[in-house]
């Protein structure tokens, strides 16, 4: 009878990671059969993963969106509730997305399902009592944060560091790659990051694209995610003089001689890549108001949290204005003193992540729990 595996990932990130982890899987099954049943997206239904729900179809920012779509999303946790008991894993791999995973491995571990769970909830952020339920119903759990493995065992958790993802979906990108579509014009260019979720991108595109007109010099490209129509992006331009290029994000950041990203994972695959970045954020009154009361954490951006200092300037909320945006801009461009403190600070954050290879490291965890051997 064949191996199988049933992993969930809720964002794009996460089917990134899911991805090379499915690929990692089916690489220790050998000839051996395996299946793979999977919420994820693109990258892990090419990996060899079902995909049977994809992201697009779960992921809702921020706490007024998770309340507008509340009977959505437990319809969701109760399909996949269903559909788990009618697969019969050997095992379930949660991929972040705690809202909806952390339900589903309380379900798991009720049924005597094995949980394994990659990339942890932000827990130190908020939510610590998160930290009871991970205990009790997760099997292993595998961190990508070097300060987390530290941070669960003053709790009583032990949990293993793996390194951080972001590292090998990187190095599997050829940076000696020419892409003419981004190479060709020679001005110094500027990434415009503005994020996947069409509320986030209305709401920070606009204020980005304010300060085109201030460096008439250079180049301004929006990276585009694949999972948005490009109007979306579009609709938001005018007539400021910018490009849209989708589904080449690394590329472009490794030409970037600066970037400005909204807060979320691109602010440390901009920084892995080692481009300068101002990181952006800008939510609806309830949600700040909300985090104000609850996140415990003195910085936004993981590039701060890790280094644990601020390394580059986060724009949030009131300092989030075209006239700040583009003076933080101008220093990132000009202030050659400020662009080489960055860039070495970003190379020390590089190291402190480790090498890649975090979705080797889980999937020799997980082969070797369940069948025993690596």
């Amino acid at each position: 009878m064949g191996k199988k595996l049933y992993v969930i990932a809720g964002e794009a990130s996460g089917d990134l990671h899911g991805g090379n982890l499915v690929r990692a899987l089916k690489d220790r099954a050998g000839g051996e059969e395996l299946a793979v049943r999977a919420w994820g997206g693109d990258h892990m239904q090419a990996a060899g993963a079902e995909v049977v729900k994809h992201y697009r179809d779960l992921a809702f920012m921020g706490f007024t969106q998770v309340l507008m779509n509340l009977p959505a999303i437990l319809g969701n946790i109760k399909a996949c509730k269903a559909d788990i008991l009618a697969f019969k894993p050997d095992a379930i791999i949660l991929i972040d997305y705690p809202g909806f995973n952390l339900r589903i491995a309380e379900f798991a571990h009720a049924q005597g399902i094995k949980v394994f769970y990659y990339i942890s909830p932000q827990v130190w952020a908020w939510k610590e009592g998160r930290v009871k339920l991970i205990k009790r119903v997760v099997d292993s759990m595998f961190v990508i944060l070097p300060f987390e493995k530290d941070w669960y065992a003053e709790r009583g958790v032990e949990v293993e560091f793996v390194g951080h993802p972001l590292l090998d979906a990187i190095a599997q990108e050829n940076p000696d790659l020419d892409d003419p579509g981004i190479t060709a014009d020679p001005r110094p260019l500027v990434a415009l990051l503005p994020g996947s979720r069409m509320q986030e991108i209305k709401r920070m595109l606009p204020v980005m694209l304010s300060v085109v007109r201030h460096f008439p010099d250079h180049r301004f490209v929006v990276a585009g995610a694949p999972s948005v129509p490009e109007e979306a992006y579009r609709s938001c331009f005018g007539s400021t003089p910018v490009e849209l290029i989708t589904g080449r994000t690394y590329g472009l950041l490794r030409k970037a001689k600066a970037a400005l990203v909204t807060s979320g994972t691109a602010t440390l695959e901009t920084a892995l890549i080692g481009t300068p970045e101002a990181v952006c954020y800008g939510g609806g009154a309830v949600n700040v108001w909300l985090a104000k009361r609850f996140i415990k954490v003195p910085f936004i951006s993981l590039v701060n949290l890790i280094m644990g200092r601020e390394v580059v300037r986060e724009l949030i909320q009131g300092a989030l204005k075209p006239s700040e945006l583009r003076a933080e801009l101008d220093r990132l461009l000009n202030d050659t003193a400020y662009r080489e403190r960055m860039k070495a600070d970003l190379r020390d954050l590089r190291e402190k992540l480790g090498g890649p290879g975090a979705s080797e490291h889980v999937a020799d965890r997980v082969w070797k729990s369940l069948y025993g051997k690596v």
